[in-house]
């Protein structure tokens, strides 16, 4: 069995889209909306964003994340300094539970892990 997809629900779709394009290699698959994006991995993973309920704010239990792995620690930290570039504040990455990692909660509130 193969996962197919997974379905966020989401503050901003175009927000979110557009950091998961940036910083993760998402594309796009088809023509969105602000209720609906349809993104896909490398891996033929195919992630959708939504706001059917136009919510401006949405909560997830504390402790829920995605975890984004990579390949090396370099890539890890790359990741890292693009978000710091681009004025997020993201903590310094760090061994834990054997994985060089970092968790950042994205604007719309996710909480997103890097590791490698």
């Amino acid at each position: 069995m193969k996962l197919n997809h997974l379905n966020l629900a989401v503050s901003d779709v175009v927000q979110t889209q557009q950091l998961f394009e940036k910083y993760f290699g998402f594309r796009h698959l088809v023509p969105g909306s602000p209720a609906l994006a349809i993104l896909s991995d490398e891996n033929g993973l195919v992630l959708t964003l939504s706001n059917f309920s136009k919510a401006t704010a949405v909560a997830y239990p504390e402790d829920f994340h995605l975890g984004f792995r990579q390949e090396t620690e370099e890539q890890v930290n790359e990741i890292r300094q693009r978000l710091l570039a681009d004025g997020f504040l993201v903590d310094a990455p760090r061994k834990l539970h054997g994985s060089w990692t970092f968790y950042w909660r994205e604007p719309g509130g996710l909480l997103i892990e890097v590791l490698c």
